[in-house]
């Protein structure tokens, strides 16, 4: 059976660790990351643009993730345009 264009095992999310790093997000949200990087952009980077922290806790993003208040909304919005075909995390070449 052909996999659908679009899974959640596309993503993974970070969860902020007890230090917080000096070039992450200082407040204490969970971020998404698409697990192919993408051609042309930065490897180092959460869907809204942020920095990864300098130790990531990599989870597995799991439907029930996308209701958590934690979840980065700049996140959630850029993971919905991707959902949607609006936005792919695909540089354009």
């Amino acid at each position: 059976m052909p996999r659908p264009a679009w899974t959640l095992y596309a993503y993974q999310l970070i969860e902020p660790d007890e230090q917080l790093d000096l070039f992450a997000c200082r407040e204490v949200r969970v971020h998404l990351v698409a697990r192919q990087l993408c051609l042309g952009g930065h490897a180092d980077r959460t869907l809204c643009g942020g920095l990864l922290p300098a130790q990531p806790r990599w989870r597995a993003l799991e439907k029930v993730w996308l209701r958590d208040r934690r979840l980065c909304p700049a996140c959630l919005t850029t993971f919905e345009a991707q959902r949607q075909g609006l936005h792919s995390n695909w540089a354009d070449g």
